[in-house]
């Protein structure tokens, strides 16, 4: 079973940056992804990678400003946060999902799973 660890998170004042890092040990499947919880909300997909051709997807809200990226010798998955706004504050966790061999197979959130424990982004204005 794969473990996934995030890391990278913290308090950051608005418009700066932070890149978050998922660190996996195990099999990981053809879909890697970046979701985020804020207090009273539900989680939300931010970001996916079909690790196969590199393709992505990004939620509407980050588009222009987060990033998803993969290193596959480090088994690692990267969320640079760019021009981060009060709304992107959150737990930010990492997830695997199936792919199917196929990159749309990533945009099925409800099939992500293997969670990390979350990393906090905060940010202040």
């Amino acid at each position: 079973q794969v473990q996934l660890v995030e890391s990278g998170g913290g308090s950051v004042q608005v418009g700066g940056s932070l890149r978050l890092s998922c660190t996996a040990s195990g099999y990981t499947y053809g879909c890697m992804g970046w979701f985020r919880q804020a207090p009273g909300q539900e989680r939300e997909a931010v970001a996916t990678i079909y690790s196969t051709s590199g393709t992505t997807y990004y939620a509407d809200s980050v588009k222009g400003r987060f990033t998803i990226s993969e290193d596959d010798a480090q088994n690692a998955v990267y969320l640079q946060m760019n021009s981060l706004k009060p709304e992107d504050a959150a737990m930010y966790y990492c997830a695997t999902a199936p792919a199917y061999g196929a990159a749309f197979y990533c945009q099925r959130f409800n099939d992500y799973r293997f969670w990390g424990q979350g990393t906090q982004v905060t940010v202040s204005s």
